[in-house]
């Protein structure tokens, strides 16, 4: 079994064992040691994965951090463990002391579903603050795949890990800050991109003017790019899409409730999953119909911005994916979906609401 494989076996797996994980050894019997086993490291040979290692730190003698990776007799790996319940924020700083005290370049958080992988790059034998990589084992990226697998015992190599992390390290850097240029480009953003198509002097008021210019087209560009991706992956075809498309109002008046500040965030996945809807839809109606209205639970799939005219309503979390789809009486049909990709195999009925309203 491919590696990619056997991660998506671990996966399901922790997904349908979480909900009766309640402490910290639990968690690390139901899932931790499992997982380290899958890289390949005998975790009952105390030669190789030793519990309960010893990390003196300072004049505290007994500290002790919950497993080590032993490599030629030293322990190349320190890991602690959480209970799965636990939120990994407040726990770095003890790992942070244990670190220090012995010979090992890598150290692990983790809580069974979240593994946050730190070294030493900003200062030798110190650990860093943020990790070079983290992994959500309910949510593993294509491109993490590798990296974990450098991580396994018949791959592990400190030089080449090593390596790997500062560039990990860097491509998370360069990626926040694409993330806040996207929202509000910079002055000197704006500047490079007005070089090579403005030729008068780029003073304040022109570049106060260009600088929504250019955060439209750096989004719009970030759209065509993804509607590109989603066409290919559903082997279809489709109009353009736009991340900046603004969403549309409730036709109702709205009540005291609503009239709160709703802590709504539309997420990624949301996103790229009403994208592939209207690519789904596009050749019953124009994509411009298909608009989206998202709320604090779930995301809305409506037609032409009415809230009464819904096609079908998502909710998307680490624990579960859910696709609501109405009868002719509005009655609530729900489907659960491995991953948003599902969404294909419910085009005829989503088709059929659709079909309803026009």
């Amino acid at each position: 079994m491919d590696f990619i494989d056997q991660l998506k076996q671990f996966s399901k797996r922790v997904e349908g064992l979480r909900d009766s994980i309640q402490t910290e050894e639990a968690t690390k019997t139901a899932i931790i040691m499992p997982f380290f086993s899958m890289l390949g490291y005998d975790v009952f040979n105390p030669q190789e994965f030793v519990p309960e290692f010893t990390a003196d730190v300072g004049i505290k003698k007994g500290e002790k951090v919950d497993y080590a990776i032993i490599k030629d007799g030293e322990p190349v790996i320190l890991i602690e463990c959480k209970a799965i319940t636990e939120n990994l924020d407040r726990h770095d700083s003890q790992l942070f002391r244990y670190f220090g005290t012995t010979t090992a370049k890598f150290a692990i958080l983790t809580n069974g579903i979240v593994y946050r992988f730190y070294t030493d790059l900003d200062n030798q034998n110190k650990m860093d603050d943020d990790p070079f990589f983290v992994v959500n084992i309910l949510e593993i990226r294509e491109n993490q795949v590798p990296e974990l697998k450098k991580f396994s015992k018949s791959m592990f190599d400190i030089d080449s890990i090593s390596s790997t992390a500062a560039d990990l390290k860097y491509v998370h850097q360069f990626k926040e800050a694409f993330k806040s240029q996207l929202d509000a480009p910079s002055d000197d953003l704006v500047k490079l991109f007005l070089q090579g198509c403005y030729s008068g002097t780029k003073t304040q008021i022109v570049i106060e003017r260009f600088r929504p210019i250019l955060k439209k087209a750096l989004n719009e560009l970030i759209s065509e790019l993804m509607n590109d991706k989603i066409k290919t992956a559903l082997g279809g075809s489709g109009g353009s899409v736009s991340l900046t498309e603004t969403k549309p109002q409730e036709e109702s008046v709205p009540t005291q409730d609503e009239k709160r500040v709703p802590a709504i965030v539309t997420t990624e996945e949301e996103l790229e999953a009403f994208f592939i809807i209207k690519n789904l839809l596009s050749d019953v109606a124009p994509m411009g119909d298909i608009t989206y209205k998202d709320t604090e639970s779930y995301i809305n799939i409506l037609y032409k911005g009415n809230t009464r005219k819904w096609i079908c309503r998502l909710r998307l979390t680490e624990k579960q994916k859910t696709l609501i789809i109405p009868d002719a009486e509005k009655k609530e049909t729900k489907f659960v979906l491995t991953n948003i990709y599902d969404l294909k195999d419910y085009k005829e009925a989503l088709t059929e609401v659709l079909n309803r309203y026009m």
